[in-house]
């Protein structure tokens, strides 16, 4: 099992872009998905390192939990239902966005492709320390 912490606010893949270059159309993804992507990577491979762990081609469980701050402007009965798991956040970023987001940065580094996952747990839940929490498990 393969556990890493993506501090800061979670962040869903973008909708991709196109540009036309040369007569061709070139697809690219947006620069803040490209960026937590990067930034991603450079955990998982930090996380690797640490853990001792090689690179699988066989079937894994990746589990999501995406902690989103709680908003400033809520009121305090709100930020004290969030804190308690009695409010969840029912705002962007979506969660198959988060999941994917996740999964395409760590594929090749965690696991060889992503077609491996054939198990997912995803949770958005509030809390004041807004992170992802990522673990890798082999079936």
């Amino acid at each position: 099992m393969l556990e890493f912490t993506i501090p800061g606010e979670p962040n869903g893949q973008g909708r991709p872009r196109f540009a036309k270059v040369g007569g061709f159309v070139k697809v690219y993804d947006p620069d803040k998905s490209r960026n937590y992507k990067a930034f991603v990577k450079l955990l998982a491979v930090e996380a690797v390192k640490e853990n001792n762990w090689n690179c699988t081609d066989l079937a894994v469980l990746v589990r999501i939990n995406a902690y989103i701050s709680i908003p400033s402007s809520k009121p305090k009965k709100f930020k004290e239902g969030a804190m308690a798991g009695l409010i969840l956040p029912t705002k962007k970023p979506d969660v198959d966005n988060i999941f994917k987001c996740v999964t395409d940065a760590i594929s090749g580094i965690i696991y060889n492709d992503d077609k491996q996952i054939v198990q997912s747990v995803i949770i958005k839940k509030y809390s004041e320390h807004p992170r992802v929490d990522v673990t890798v498990e082999i079936i």
